[in-house]
Order: structure tokens, then C-alpha cells, then sequence
């Protein structure tokens, strides 16, 4: 009888605790150094905007890095940014989400942006993430993909001047340039 040699969401707990991100995508292990000033500026500001709008339309939680998104035994990762309705609210553990979030945001860096452009992707659209937005640093930009008949397509692309809007967020609209200030 063969051996399943995909790494588990039990060997992802067994992991060391290094400043690195570890994340299993379909049983394979990614890691990915600690992120940089600017990335962790934006995460910062957007997780303050988010917070701000959350704390006056009470309509979820936001969660920043690190938090553990189980979507199955063989595939876990840590967003940069996760948000989880009150109607999804039921996923979110004292230790891990256990299911989808309404929303997951990654900001891009040189080593993860490849990954965070297909094979993330391919990964929320498949455990039915409504949407997903990739932040790119540089400009900065925004790649803003929403759930369509059971697929995540593209539904914006946001350049510096543009402002950042959502139907998970009714109001909410937040220039992108703010996020490197």
C-alpha cells in the first residue's frame, strides 16, 4: 500500500517557530522569509483602515498575519489579511479559521508574488474565498478578483489614484495611495 507523502496540517503544527511563513498548498510546503518595511506598511494601514470602517458598519472581523486559514488537511496558509462575515463567523476558531473567509488580501513581495498570483488563486477560488485582492506595492496596485459562478475573476485592477471599493464593505472607499502613506 503507498504512502501519502503530502504534508498534513499535523505536520504544519510540528513546524518551528522562526519568523519564516509556512504554508501547505495541496500537501507541498512553501516558505517564505519575514516581509519587508513597505509590505508590512501597507498590511499595517490597511488593517487600520479596515478596522476603522469595521468599528462604525459592524458587519465582521478582520484578521491580520499570522493566522492559520485550514482549508483542508493538506492545504493551509496565512494570509496577509483575512476577513470573515458575521454570516461566516462559525469558521473562526481561538486557533485557526477552519473554512473559507469572505475576503483574503496578500500584499506582493519578490518572493511571493508568482505564487500569490496562481497558485493562491487557484487555492481560494477552489474553497470559495468571495474575494481576494492583491496588493502590489510598487505604485501601488491593486488586483481585485470576486467569486463568479464558482470561479474568482478578475474585477479590477487599481492603480495609485485609483480608490478601493467592495461589496463586503457598503461605504468603503479607500484611496490606494493612502496604504504607502
Amino acid at each position: 500500500m503507498p504512502v501519502d507523502i503530502r504534508l498534513t496540517y499535523e505536520d504544519y503544527c510540528l513546524l518551528p517557530n522562526d519568523g519564516k511563513r509556512y504554508e501547505i498548498i495541496e500537501g507541498e510546503l512553501f516558505v517564505t522569509p519575514s516581509p519587508n518595511f513597505l509590505h508590512q506598511n501597507i498590511v499595517t494601514n490597511l488593517i487600520y483602515f479596515l478596522s476603522s470602517f469595521l468599528k462604525d458598519h459592524p458587519l465582521g472581523r478582520v484578521i491580520v498575519s499570522p493566522f492559520d486559514v485550514v482549508f483542508s488537511q493538506f492545504d493551509v496558509v496565512e494570509p496577509d489579511i483575512l476577513y470573515v462575515s458575521k454570516a461566516r463567523a462559525s469558521v473562526l476558531t481561538e486557533k485557526n479559521a477552519q473554512g473559507s473567509p469572505d475576503l483574503v488580501v496578500e500584499v506582493l513581495s519578490q518572493s511571493t508574488a508568482k505564487i500569490d498570483r496562481t497558485t493562491k488563486l487557484k487555492l481560494y477560488a477552489r474553497f470559495g474565498v468571495e474575494e481576494y485582492w492583491i496588493i502590489d506595492p510598487e505604485g501601488p496596485s491593486a488586483e481585485i478578483y470576486r467569486r463568479t459562478k464558482g470561479s474568482l475573476d478578475l474585477a479590477a485592477q487599481l492603480a495609485a489614484k485609483d480608490s478601493l471599493s467592495s461589496p463586503l464593505f457598503p461605504e468603503l472607499n479607500l484611496p490606494l495611495h493612502k496604504l504607502i502613506e
